[in-house]
């Protein structure tokens, strides 16, 4: 069974009758850690809210301005979940987060653009894929790619866009011939029904259960940031789409300026300014040792001529007995320590110590 929501990506709200509504639990995981909430799993007749699935996290919006924290799916139904009960046979009205759903479908219908156009190019298959909060991670079975494979696949992908291609789903029976030429990478062991297929007119067809724009024209555009190694001879290609684009450019830019401000200098002129600060702080630095030694040079002769001499002199923050963590070298202790309370009692063990080794002599 398709959802509202993979029928008609673009739908916003709609009006459902809920099935059932039973007791449940959300585990969740926040700056404070996890936590469960205790709430309900919310069944309707039909949904607008994507539940998670192909790599694409699952939608948030409202149930009659009730917010929905979670949908998953299970088998032909999504369970939505809540933290108040819905009455079963009760008219509702759905309503889905724009931007996040916007934003999800423009970073995967990215994906499923330049995972065709690597493999067109340059025979590169795509084995999974991350819509991330921020950037999206295509996995490459390749374990290096070229400057001039990423510059290639950038500017074929945003050709595309610019060409308006329109993006179709269909629904395929499991015997249709048609099956044999869609691109997958298998369906999920409790699938049922119809295989839906998403298809990009003369660029790629492919299994797919999430929502996507419905023509090219509406990614705007496709920026690839990176690529970084992946695991077991992978490489990641990392990706923005649409708005993320225009978010990622403001933030740059944003930085571009305070920068600017900071070192005084046009944008142009940033790296090199920062390279002669870091010159700058290692000369600084390596003065600032000089001077450390001198200056303890300095004070262990003023301290060996002081008439107060006798053999001990408490200045570092040492020994056990103050609770202290550090190591010993070429006659020489450097350690940390949390009680300097008991500092008096420390002076008197290392006076013993000398009294007695003078005594041996």
């Amino acid at each position: 069974m398709a959802f509202r929501c993979q029928r008609d990506s673009y739908a916003r709200e709609f009006t459902t009758t809920v099935v059932s509504c039973r007791p449940a639990e959300l585990q969740t995981e926040g700056s404070n850690g996890k936590k469960v909430l205790s709430g309900f799993h919310v069944v309707l007749e039909d949904t607008l809210l994507f539940p998670e699935g192909g790599g694409q996290p699952d939608d948030r919006g409202t149930i009659n301005d009730i917010s929905v924290l979670r949908v998953t799916r299970r088998g032909e139904q999504a369970d939505h979940f809540t933290q108040t009960p819905l009455d079963p046979g009760s008219q509702v009205l759905v309503r889905v987060d724009w931007e996040r759903r916007f934003d999800h479908m423009q970073q995967h219908s990215g994906q499923h653009l330049i995972t065709a156009v690597a493999d067109h190019l340059f025979k590169l298959k795509t084995t999974s894929w991350e819509l991330g909060r921020f950037r999206s991670a295509i996995e490459l079975d390749t374990p290096s790619m070229t400057a001039e494979q990423v510059a290639a696949i950038e500017q074929s992908v945003n050709e595309k866009i610019r060409d308006r291609l329109p993006v179709n789903v269909q629904e395929l029976s499991l015997d249709d011939p048609e099956v044999e030429q869609v691109r997958g990478r298998g369906l999920p062991d409790d699938h049922a029904g119809p295989i839906r297929v998403v298809s990009i007119k003369g660029v790629d067809s492919n299994m797919c259960c999430g929502t996507h724009v419905s023509n090219l024209s509406d990614l705007q555009v496709i920026k690839i940031l990176c690529t970084e190694k992946g695991k077991k001879n992978k490489t990641n290609l990392i990706f923005l789409a649409g708005n993320r684009v225009l978010k990622w450019m403001e933030r740059s830019h944003g930085t571009e300026k305070a920068l600017t401000a900071l070192l005084k200098c046009g944008a142009e002129d940033h790296v090199e300014a920062v390279k002669k600060l870091q010159n700058s702080t290692k000369i600084l630095q390596k003065n600032n040792l000089n001077l450390l030694r001198d200056l303890a040079v300095h004070i262990a002769r003023s301290l060996r001529n002081s008439p107060d001499w006798g053999g001990v002199v408490v200045l570092h923050r040492v020994a056990e007995v103050l609770e202290g963590k550090g190591a010993g070298k070429k006659g020489r202790f450097q350690g940390k320590a949390t009680k300097m309370s008991r500092r008096t009692e420390v002076q008197a063990l290392l006076q013993d110590y000398i009294s007695t080794q003078s005594a041996k002599e």
